[in-house]
């Protein structure tokens, strides 16, 4: 099996193995672009820009090159197992239907682990990195998560449905590269029919606010349909206030990328019964075992 994987590696063009390298001087661009314009439009005391927060942004986003690379590199051969030895068929990478499956597949599935980041707070405490920054913009885009554990398990389903493991990862790299234009303030609402299929930068303003209309909404990759099915879509009706609902203060990376592990890890050891320990790491972000007694004494009492 290794050999399969090093020969289908090798054998896919170089461009294809990242897209998302193959997006950063566009990127980069953008960027620049973005930011040149906020000097220029901007004032008061919302900006769209700051550049300790920007650098911060970027760092990580340099970090999560190096530690994507290192989860890709062992759910190959995990994906490659399914694909030779478990799965049913193999679809050919040469067909149009073959790419329809995995792009939507890829969203789907991105809708799935996205909502679950933000309602466990184990997993949350990996994705709240990228939320965490106080200002919207292509900078905040690039403000990425080291651990890439989840995303990886969520995506098991799609070398079962005999799409080849190097689709896999083309799928989710375009997924990302998609992302990126829709961290901004620069554009507003789009024609109807466009925001009522695809994510943009409108729905993904909503996303990243703090505001209680706005939490835990919006959590397409490409489309936004799935959040119009399955009930977790917000209009944006008001500029939204960015960041976490718990401001870190901080612009140092590795207290961003950690902080909530650590914060876990502290419930977890003042918690007085595996029930509270449980609530802690799995249940969603804020869980207090006095608001979980709350509850149940609401529901049996109604």
């Amino acid at each position: 099996m290794v050999e399969w994987v090093t020969s289908a590696w090798n054998a896919l063009p170089e461009p294809l193995r990242d897209p998302v390298a193959l997006a950063i001087p566009a990127f980069a661009l953008l960027l620049v672009i973005e930011w040149c314009a906020a000097i220029k439009l901007e004032d008061g005391d919302r900006g769209s820009y700051k550049g300790a927060d920007a650098r911060a942004s970027l760092g990580m986003g340099v970090v999560s090159i190096a530690t994507t690379t290192v989860w890709k590199t062992l759910a190959l051969f995990g994906y490659t197992a399914l694909y030779v030895y478990v799965a049913p068929w193999h679809l050919p990478a040469d067909a149009w239907y073959t790419w329809v499956i995995l792009i939507v597949g890829v969203d789907v599935l991105f809708y799935a682990y996205h909502r679950t980041a933000h309602r466990t707070r184990i997993i949350w405490a990996t994705h709240q990195a990228h939320h965490s920054s106080e200002y919207f913009n292509f900078s905040t885009a690039l403000r990425q998560k080291w651990n890439n554990s989840g995303e990886i398990v969520m995506w098991l389903p799609l070398p079962l449905l005999g799409i080849p493991p190097w689709m896999v990862f083309v799928g989710f790299s375009i997924n990302l590269v998609y992302q990126f234009w829709v961290h901004t303030e620069r554009i507003d609402k789009l024609p109807r029919v466009i925001e009522f299929v695809f994510n943009t930068p409108s729905h993904h303003r909503v996303h990243h606010g703090n505001d209680p209309q706005y939490l835990d909404k919006n959590y397409g990759g490409i489309f936004i349909v799935w959040d119009r099915l399955f009930g977790s879509y917000a209009d944006e009706v008001a500029r939204p206030h960015y960041g976490l609902t718990k401001k870190v203060d901080t612009f140092n990376i590795w207290t961003l990328q950690t902080h909530e592990y650590r914060s876990i890890a502290r419930d977890v050891a003042a918690s007085r019964s595996w029930r509270e320990r449980f609530g802690f790491v799995l249940g969603p972000p804020g869980w207090t075992p006095s608001r979980a007694e709350a509850k149940e004494t609401s529901s049996s009492s109604g």
